[in-house]
Parts: structure tokens; C-alpha cells; sequence
């Protein structure tokens, strides 16, 4: 009942929206079973009706980017999960770029370069949303969005605006204050540097090529399984605990890049978990090491 209601509370407003649909669809794992209701975001007046009507229905919500970084339930995930895409305006004004939390990072990284502004060459390349980065404090090459972001802007949980300075984030290695808050982020300004136009495109195209020379990017993935432990590197103890190749299921542990699990094309939820349990037994087992997942695992236990 709870949940028809939303649908025809959300039918009124014109707001667009889903029922029963399968999370594969809309993760760069191919995994997951059906939101029950997937609601598609235009602006953030609409974000802000969809958080007061779901308040007021009891209906739990999940926010959803890009869905690069999320392992979800071969159950699906209960209630509304709101796709954030929609909000995807890129404004760029001197060495300033704001952008809705939907861009994706590929489209900022391009207009940042078209702009000869250089400092987002590391995130090219990164499938993610600007807003999921943040949430993650997404890095690589040296790079993480915490050297590059100036402030966002937020909705909390009874939709209020929030505006956010870098110093209110608590960036950190893979986290963020977005991570234990209930703060939906909705625009980001970033802070870049003047350079010239081609060499920031050659430093992103090198970018681009180490990636596809070293990841599986030809497979379904959430991307590097593994936080970076201190002191070790996640896909060398996995490598040397010859764990490569090894699979459960449709899932397998990456013969090009040990820190990568991929789908090999009919992997479920319960393959992925089986086998993260099985990498980090036998780490711990043979290096004493604690491995933590970077994959967020979401929706129906």
C-alpha cells in the first residue's frame, strides 16, 4: 500500500519513476535484483518532494549514482531508490567548475580539459558519478577529490539545503562525512589550476591507457574490490596467495588484476560475497592481514 501510494503520489507530481526494476541494469557489476520502486531525478526541487514524500509514507531510500562502487542483493532493495542522474549541469566560470552530483566524472574531466583547467586529469576514467567521488573521496595516480573539491551543496533528511566547506567533508582514504550522514549531496564546486589544453588531454589519455592496460575493464566489475591496507598493496597478497583466476560461480578473482573481482557474465550477489569471504580468509590465514572491501554491499540481506 505504502508503496502504491508513492507511485501515485509520484504519477502526480510527473516525476519519473519505475516499478520492479532489476538493479543490474544500473551497476557497472551487472548484479543485483529488483528496486521496488526506481525513482529518476531531474532537479533538486524534485529530489526535495521525493524525500517529504517518502518522510511522510515511512518509505526507506537509497540514493544511487552511477552505481560503479555498489554490490546489490541478488533480493533487490526495499523501497525507493533515487537516481540522482538526472542532475548533471556542468558550469565552468574562470578555474571554477560547478556541477551536479549526477555528472559523470568523464564529462567534468572532458570539460575541465576543453577548459584548459588541469587537476582532474587522475578521475578520467573513474565510472562514477562527481557526487558518488565525493562520497567515496574517489582517488587514483596520486590523485582524490579532496585536493580538487571547494565545496557542495547537500539536502538533508527532512530536505533542507546544507552547504558544506571542504574542512566540513572529513575527507579521508575512501570516506567521507556524506558516508555515516543522511546528507543527499546535490552540486559540488571544484578549484582548478590553468594549464594548457593539450597537455592535460595527454596526461588524461595516459591515465586512460594505464587503466585499460592494467584492469579488466573488459568485464563487469565494482572496480578495486579492496581497500589499499596500510603498508600492503590489496592485489599483490592476493596475487601471491595465488588466488587468481579463482572463482565462485559467475564470479572470479581478475587473471589481469588480482585486486579486481569481475563477473564473468552470470555471477549473483551471493557468488561476489562468497568469494570476497574466501580472498580475505585466506589473506588473513597466510599474511595476518585484515582486508576491508571498498565494494558497498546494499539492499535485502
Amino acid at each position: 500500500m505504502k508503496l502504491d501510494n508513492l507511485t501515485n503520489r509520484l504519477s502526480e507530481l510527473k516525476i519519473e519513476y519505475a516499478k520492479s526494476e532489476s538493479m543490474s541494469r544500473h551497476t557497472t557489476f551487472k548484479i543485483g535484483g529488483n528496486a521496488d520502486v526506481l525513482i529518476k531525478i531531474k532537479s533538486v526541487s524534485e529530489l526535495k518532494q521525493v524525500i517529504s514524500i517518502t518522510n511522510e509514507l515511512e518509505v526507506p531510500r537509497f540514493i544511487l549514482g552511477k552505481g560503479s562502487n555498489l554490490l546489490v542483493s541478488d533480493s533487490g532493495i526495499e523501497g525507493a531508490v533515487i537516481s540522482l542522474q538526472g542532475i548533471d549541469g556542468i558550469e565552468i566560470n574562470g578555474d571554477t567548475i560547478v556541477c551536479g552530483a549526477g555528472a559523470s566524472l568523464r564529462s567534468v574531466c572532458i570539460a575541465a580539459q576543453k577548459a584548459s583547467l588541469s587537476g582532474l586529469e587522475f578521475a578520467y576514467g573513474i565510472p562514477g558519478t562527481v557526487g558518488g567521488a565525493l562520497y567515496m573521496n574517489a582517488g587514483a595516480y596520486g590523485g582524490e577529490m579532496s585536493q580538487v573539491v571547494a565545496s557542495a551543496t547537500a539536502v538533508d533528511a527532512d530536505g533542507n539545503e546544507v552547504k558544506l566547506e571542504l574542512s566540513d567533508m572529513k575527507l579521508g582514504y575512501r570516506t567521507s562525512v556524506f558516508k555515516n550522514s543522511n546528507l543527499t549531496i546535490t552540486s559540488i564546486t571544484m578549484k582548478l589550476q590553468k594549464g594548457d589544453c593539450t597537455e592535460i588531454k595527454n596526461a588524461m589519455d595516459d591515465f586512460f591507457s594505464r587503466r585499460r592496460d592494467k584492469q579488466p575493464l573488459e568485464y563487469p566489475s565494482a572496480g578495486s574490490t579492496f581497500k589499499r591496507p596500510e603498508g600492503y598493496f590489496a592485489g599483490a597478497l592476493i596475487e601471491q596467495n595465488n588466488l587468481k583466476g579463482v572463482s565462485v560461480g559467475g564470479a572470479q578473482v581478475s587473471e589481469k588484476h588480482a585486486g579486481f573481482v569481475i563477473n564473468t557474465g552470470n555471477a549473483t550477489c551471493n557468488d561476489v560475497l562468497s568469494l570476497i569471504e574466501k580472498i580475505k580468509d585466506t589473506v588473513k590465514s597466510a599474511d595476518g592481514v585484515d582486508l576491508e572491501p571498498e565494494v558497498i554491499f546494499v539492499g535485502r540481506k
